[in-house]
Order: C-alpha cells, then structure tokens, then sequence
C-alpha cells in the first residue's frame, strides 16, 4: 500500500523496485495499492498505467487514506499488507525482510535509527523530533518503540483487524503505535536504508510533530479511541 499526494517523481521508479518476483518465489500474490489523498500532478495517471489498483481517498490527510486503505484490505482475503511512503525515502528492496519479520499476530516496523540513516536523508530538527516523540510515547505508553515516526510498517491480517483509529494525518503512526500498546500486539523492530525524499516534504516539523504527541497524551488518557470522521 502507497499513500500517495502529488508524488509523481517517485512512483515510477518505488513500483519498479517492488521485489514482485522474489516475493512470489516466497509464495506470496502481490497486488500493489496507491492510496491518494487528492493528487493534482500526473500521480494518479501513472499509477493506472503501472496496473496499481488504486483507491481515492473520501478525504484529505494520510490518516484518513491508512485506514481507508485497512478496511479495503480486511475486505479482501489477503494475509499481509506492507505501507510505505511513497516518497522515494524508503526502499522498496527491503519489502521482504519486512514480511519475513511481521511477527505471529503481529507487526513490523521499519527502524531507520539503527538502519542505513543517509547523511542528508532527516534533517537535525525532524531527527531530534523524532527523538523526542518516541521518547515521549514510551514514557507514555510503556512499549519499546526505535522509531516512532517510520513510514515503513508491515502487519499480519490479525493485526490489522484489532488496530483502533481514528487519526486524520501524520499522527496515525504514532496512534498505531498506542492501539498496539493498550491491546499487546506484538513490535518488532526491523533496521532499514533511508534517503533524501524525492519532491516537496509534506510533513511539517513544528504543527505535525504538535499533533503526534497530542495523539500520544489523548490515547493515554483516552486509549480507545473515538470515530473523528
């Protein structure tokens, strides 16, 4: 799954670097997703003629997009889903030791921190951000957690269908993170290679580093969450 806005730059070439066949020599059907939070470049163009399904999202923000894109696949009888961003900072290669490492029940995090972090790849301040954030929600929340903010998940099915959100945008990782925490879904922490996005950097330091660590203090307080739609 690929949530997607405005990421025309980086979509050819993420779909291209897809392991599809080496997936398939491990047993698995591959389909690929783009989740579009309301493109106005050539994004959605290029996904239809990649063959990727895709699904318009009913609103803007990544959040809302994720959990679109969870209720299509617990619709569907696939076992596994792998999200990541589609910016052309993750690599796509490393999809398969992602699924090898989900967890029984659970879920597979992409930890840059203790991966291969490219020297212009996070700037100090998102660096020092994400420090912080991650701190702040096992302070929180009690969980061991390396990298909070990572765009790189893969879940199980099981997984999936017990995650209780309701985020709108950037914070839906970090509320992934506390539904994993309140319910014992199982984390493993798998080191990744993270670049220099391709494009304009969406998320903002500042406002949607505020909005992660309020979802953090809310599901503290809160740890189901209310329907926000």
């Amino acid at each position: 799954m690929l949530p997607t806005l405005d990421e025309e730059g980086a979509l050819e070439e993420i779909y291209s670097r897809i392991p599809l066949e080496e997936l398939k020599q491990k047993g698995y059907s591959s389909r690929v997703v783009v989740v579009d939070g309301g493109s106005s470049d050539n994004t959605l163009s290029i996904a239809h003629e990649l063959g990727c399904e895709v699904i318009n999202q009913w609103g803007e923000g990544k959040g809302i997009g994720m959990r679109q894109g969870f209720e299509r696949f617990l619709e569907s009888g696939d076992d596994k889903l792998v999200m990541l961003d589609c910016d052309g900072t993750y690599h796509p290669e490393e999809i398969t030791k992602m699924v090898d490492g989900i967890p029984n029940g659970g879920i597979a995090i992409g930890d840059r921190l203790h991966g291969n972090l490219e020297a212009d790849a996070m700037t100090s301040t998102n660096w020092i951000g994400n420090q912080l954030l991650t701190w702040l929600a096992v302070a929180l929340h009690g969980k061991t957690i390396n990298d909070l903010c990572s765009g790189f998940w893969a879940f199980s099915r099981d997984a999936i269908s017990r995650l209780q959100l309701n985020s709108m945008r950037f914070e839906i990782e970090a509320e992934m993170y506390t539904s994993c925490a309140y319910l014992d879904i199982p984390i493993r922490h798998i080191p990744i290679s993270y670049s220099k996005r391709v494009g304009e950097a969406k998320l903002g330091s500042i406002k949607d580093g505020t909005s992660i660590a309020r979802k953090l203090i809310i599901r503290r307080i809160f740890p189901t969450p209310h329907e926000e739609k």
